[in-house]
C-alpha cells in the first residue's frame, strides 16, 4: 500500500514538531558536547573543538586510602544506589499499583471515586510540605539514611500514579474474554495473569518508564533522608564537583551524561510499548466515538 505524499499542512506540522523537538533536546546535546570538551573549550563560545575523554577519566579517577581505594567522585556508589533505589521502588509501586488498579476497575467499591480522588490528592501534595513530618518520622523509626526508608518513600510517591495509570488501561480491556475464561473454570488469578496482564503490557511499560524518570531525578527527599552510604547521583553530584577555583563543569557534564544513559536505554528499549501506552486510551476512545 503506497503512502500518500505529505501536503503543505503535513510538512508544516512535521517542521513544527522538528523545531519543538530540537528545542527540548538542545540542553541534553549541549551537556553531552560539554562532557567531551577540554576546560579551555568549555569557557569559550566556539562550536569547533577537539573531543577529549579527560572529563570521563576524572569521573573514574581513584583515590587510595587505608584499606582500599574508591572513586574520587563517589560516582560508583551513588550510581549503584540510584539503580537499586529506583528499581526497587518502581518495581514495588508497579506490583502494588497494578493489583490495586485491577481491583478498582473490576470490583469497584461503594464510593469508588472518592477513594481514587483521595489517592490522587496524596500524590498532588508538594514534597516540600511533607519534608518536616517525614524527617521526624524517619528519625523516630530509625529509617533515616537507610535503603529501606527511601525505597518505601519513593514507592508511596509512585503508587498513586501507578494506580491511576493502570486503572485507565484495565478499564479499556473488554470483559467478555474474562467472563468466558471464568465460565470455563479459570480462577481469578489465572484470569488476571493470563488474560488481563498481557493486554496491558503497554500500560506497564509506560507506567514503569515514567515512574523511573520521576524517581531517577528526585533530589529533595534524597538530599534530606539519605546518608553517606545511600546517597543517589543527584545528591552526590553537588559535593564531589567543587574545586579550589570553582565548579569543574567538564566533570559535571560527564557525570550528567553518564547519568542520562540508563533512562535513555530503558526508554529506547520500551519505546514501542511506551508509544502504545501513551496513545492507548486516545485510540480506544476515538474508535468508540466513531
Amino acid at each position: 500500500m503506497r503512502r500518500r505524499p505529505l501536503d503543505r499542512a503535513g510538512w508544516g506540522r512535521t517542521a513544527c514538531c522538528a523545531v519543538v523537538g530540537f528545542v527540548y533536546f538542545l540542553p541534553v546535546l549541549w551537556i553531552t558536547l560539554t562532557a567531551f570538551k577540554s576546560p579551555r573549550d568549555i569557557l569559550t563560545s566556539t562550536l569547533v573543538f577537539t573531543p577529549t575523554l579527560e572529563n570521563f577519566a576524572n569521573v573514574f579517577a581513584r583515590v587510595h586510602y587505608e584499606g582500599g581505594e574508591r572513586l574520587e567522585t563517589g560516582f560508583d556508589l551513588y550510581f549503584l544506589n540510584s539503580v537499586v533505589i529506583s528499581g526497587a521502588s518502581v518495581g514495588l509501586a508497579l506490583i502494588l499499583g497494578t493489583a490495586a488498579a485491577y481491583g478498582f476497575s473490576r470490583w469497584p467499591l461503594r464510593g469508588n471515586d472518592s477513594y481514587l480522588l483521595a489517592i490522587l490528592t496524596a500524590r498532588m501534595l508538594p514534597p516540600i510540605v511533607l519534608i518536616i513530618p517525614l524527617f521526624v518520622l524517619f528519625r523516630m523509626t530509625g529509617l533515616a539514611g537507610s535503603y529501606l526508608g527511601i525505597i518505601l518513600l519513593y514507592t508511596a510517591f509512585n503508587l498513586p500514579f501507578a494506580i491511576w495509570m493502570m486503572k485507565s488501561f484495565f478499564d479499556e480491556v473488554p470483559r467478555e474474554t474474562e467472563d468466558a475464561a471464568r465460565t470455563e473454570g479459570s480462577s481469578e488469578w489465572r484470569v488476571f495473569f493470563r488474560i488481563c496482564l498481557p493486554q496491558v503490557k503497554a500500560g506497564l511499560a509506560a507506567t514503569a518508564t515514567l515512574g523511573l524518570i520521576l524517581t531517577w531525578n528526585e533530589f529533595l527527599m534524597a538530599l534530606l533522608l539519605t546518608g553517606p552510604e545511600t546517597r543517589t547521583v543527584p545528591v552526590g553530584m553537588g559535593g564531589s564537583l567543587g574545586t579550589g577555583i570553582g565548579v569543574d563543569w567538564g566533570r559535571l557534564a560527564a557525570i550528567e551524561t553518564l547519568f542520562l544513559i540508563p533512562v535513555v536505554l530503558v526508554t529506547f528499549v520500551l519505546q514501542n510499548q511506551l508509544l502504545r501506552g501513551v496513545t492507548f486510551g486516545t485510540i480506544t476512545h476515538g474508535r468508540r466515538a466513531r
